[in-house]
C-alpha cells in the first residue's frame, strides 16, 4: 500500500452550489444519516479516478469531513500505475484526509471482470481499518444489475440489485444517475479518468450499458432506469420480509428434527422433513438457501436449490446432492435421511 504524495489533506475546497452538486450532496448526506449517524473517524472512498468516484470523493470530503481514499491499481494496463497516483492526488487535492494506492495482482478465475472484482474488495477489506467503504455505483449501475440478475433467471433475491448498506459496502448514489456525476466533476472543472475497459464490448456489462439499455429507453418511452431502480428496491423490501419468515422455518425444522442431531459434520443442523413439506414454497427454497449457505455451500445455483428441494417434496429414493463447500478434496453433500434433512462433508482426506 502506496501513500500519495502532494496536496493538502483534511481540507476541503468549497464546491460550486450547481444542481449537480448539490444534488449528490444530498444523497451523501441521506446515506450518512441513515447508516453512518455515529461515523465521526470518518469513511473511506473507493476512488478509480471515474467519474462516478470523483464525484462521491468531492461530496464525501464537505459531507463526512474526514474521508480516506482508497485507490486501487489493478496493473492490467500499461501505465496503470501513473493513474491511480494521479486519482490518489487528486483525492488529497480534494481535501481527503489521506490517499493510499493498493496495487493487487488479478487471478482469472471466474474470467477477468469476476477476478478483477474479487481482487479490489479484498484490497478495499483489508485496506478500509474498520471504516465504512463507499462505492460510486449510481442508478445506472443498479439498472444494468438488475438486467444482468434477469438475464440470469435465479429468482427474486438476483433482481434485487445493490444494497445502499451491505456492510462495510455503502453506496450513496444509487439514486442519482451518472449524467449528475459527470456533470459535478465539469462544474469542479476535473477530468475523469477514462478507462479503456469501460467501453469494450466483450463484457456483458458494457454493452448492456452502451447498447441494450439505450434501445430499451427509445422502445419504452424512458424512464427505464429508474424503472429498474425502484423495482429492485421493492424487491429488497419484500426479500427482508421473506428471509425473516425464512428463519422462523428454519428454527422450527431443526426443533422438529430429531433430538440426536449432530453438527460433526456441517455448520447447520438437520432439519425436519415434515416441517418443510408443509411450508409455503417460496419460504421453503429460501430457508433451504439459507442453510446451505450456513453450512458452507459455495457458488449456489438454481439447479442445486432445486435438486435439494426435491429432496423434501418429490422423493423418489434419490441420493444426496452434491452442493460444493470450500474444504478442498471434499464434497459437501445434502441428503434425505430417516425423515430429516443432513448436510454432510463426504470424502474428506
Amino acid at each position: 500500500m502506496r501513500r500519495a504524495a502532494g496536496g493538502t489533506p483534511g481540507k476541503s475546497r468549497r464546491l460550486p452550489e450547481t444542481a449537480a452538486v448539490l444534488e449528490v450532496r444530498r444523497a451523501v448526506r441521506g446515506w450518512l444519516a441513515d447508516y453512518a449517524p455515529d461515523a465521526v473517524r470518518g469513511v473511506a472512498v473507493a476512488l478509480s479516478g471515474g467519474a462516478d468516484s470523483l464525484a462521491l470523493t468531492a461530496a464525501a470530503v464537505v459531507e463526512a469531513g474526514q474521508v480516506d481514499a482508497l485507490v486501487v491499481d489493478h496493473q492490467l494496463q500499461s501505465g496503470s500505475d501513473k493513474v491511480a497516483a494521479e486519482a490518489a492526488a487528486r483525492a488529497l487535492a480534494l481535501g481527503c484526509r489521506s490517499a493510499h494506492v493498493l496495487p493487487v495482482e488479478v487471478g482469472n478465475a471466474g474470467g477477468l471482470e469476476a477476478a478483477a472484482r474479487q481482487a479490489r474488495y479484498a484490497a478495499l477489506d483489508a485496506a478500509r481499518g474498520g471504516l465504512p467503504v463507499l462505492l460510486g455505483h449510481t442508478l445506472d449501475d443498479q439498472a444494468e444489475t438488475v438486467l444482468l440478475g434477469l438475464a440470469r433467471g435465479s429468482g427474486g433475491r438476483s433482481i434485487q440489485g445493490m444494497a445502499a448498506f451491505a456492510e462495510p459496502w455503502g453506496r450513496p448514489l444509487l439514486g442519482v444517475r451518472r449524467a449528475a456525476t459527470r456533470q459535478l466533476c465539469a462544474d469542479l472543472g476535473l477530468t475523469p479518468h477514462e478507462d479503456p475497459h469501460n467501453s469494450a464490448p466483450e463484457f456483458t456489462r458494457v454493452r448492456l450499458r452502451n447498447e441494450v439499455l439505450p434501445l430499451l429507453e427509445q422502445v419504452l418511452g424512458g424512464g427505464v432506469a429508474g424503472a429498474l431502480a425502484r423495482t429492485a428496491a421493492q424487491l429488497r423490501d419484500d426479500g427482508a420480509v421473506l428471509d425473516a419468515l425464512a428463519d422462523e422455518l428454519l428454527r422450527a425444522a431443526s426443533a422438529g428434527a430429531d433430538t440426536h442431531n449432530d453438527r460433526a459434520d456441517s455448520n447447520c443442523p438437520a432439519l425436519s422433513i415434515e416441517t418443510l413439506a408443509t411450508a409455503p414454497a417460496a419460504l421453503r427454497r429460501r430457508a433451504i438457501r439459507a442453510w446451505l449457505r450456513a453450512g458452507g455451500a459455495k457458488a449456489l445455483t438454481n439447479k442445486h436449490l432445486q435438486a435439494v428441494d426435491e429432496l423434501i417434496t418429490a422423493w423418489r429414493g434419490q441420493g444426496g446432492v452434491a452442493v460444493g463447500g470450500a474444504v478442498p478434496g471434499s464434497r459437501l453433500v445434502a441428503a434425505r435421511e430417516h425423515g430429516r434433512l443432513t448436510l454432510r462433508l463426504r470424502g474428506s482426506r
